[in-house]
């Protein structure tokens, strides 16, 4: 079995769990992970999504630290390693075109949550991050009044919104909030849609959602 070590102490949500995903998926056949962590809520996060992936995992604090081990057996009674990946780009958009799949996303702020700017402009970076590392990712996202900057002012936002509309992602921004806030000249990413184009997308949407 192959061994492996993952350390993401200093990283912010969901960066342990982002890290710990794309481990797993870039190493085929049965393994062991140790994975380093330095708080708690890392070891929640960790352990809820390897036992979402049918995985073994245990953890145990050592120090200020946490260690969690994730045990992936793959192989069949052949011997067989049996693979589940979806990286390609034409299984992501098989998932976003299937009506369980599709997911419009309707983006009305810059910020997640309400209290706090500060924090819910951290929330909303890590939102977006985390759509784009979903799968499948969303088949169209529609931002309007403040949440036109995240597709024109918002350098993180914008990397990874183009990666996202690379692998098929529909990005929107609404005309009149990007000319209410002089933005219109500053779209990074994306078309610049009216309300009628907006109305009709969520009205033809199987999953909708407002941010």
């Amino acid at each position: 079995m192959k061994k492996l070590n993952l350390d993401v102490r200093g990283f912010a949500c969901p960066m342990p769990v982002i890290k710990t995903k794309n481990m797993l998926e870039e190493n085929d056949g049965s393994l062991s992970l140790e994975v380093i962590v330095d708080n708690d809520v890392a070891v929640q996060n960790v352990t809820k999504f390897a036992k979402s992936q049918n995985l073994e995992v245990t953890s145990e604090k050592i120090g200020d630290d946490f260690k969690l081990i994730i045990n992936r057996d793959n192989s069949n009674e052949n011997g067989e390693y049996q693979i589940s990946k979806q990286n390609d780009k034409s299984e992501l958009k098989a998932l976003q075109s299937s009506s369980n799949g599709a997911q419009t996303l309707l983006i009305t702020t810059d910020k997640l949550g309400k209290g706090n700017d500060e924090l819910g402009a951290i929330l909303m970076k890590s939102f977006i991050f985390s759509l784009k590392e979903s799968k499948p990712i969303p088949q169209k996202l529609i931002f309007l009044n403040s949440g036109v900057n995240l597709t024109t002012t918002n350098k993180e936002a914008i990397e990874n919104l183009k990666i996202m509309q690379e692998n098929g992602t529909q990005i929107v921004s609404c005309g009149t909030c990007l000319d209410f806030y002089n933005l219109k000249d500053q779209v990074k990413v994306g078309t610049i849609g009216n309300m009628y184009d907006i109305v009709d997308s969520l009205n033809q949407a199987t999953n909708k959602f407002v941010i």
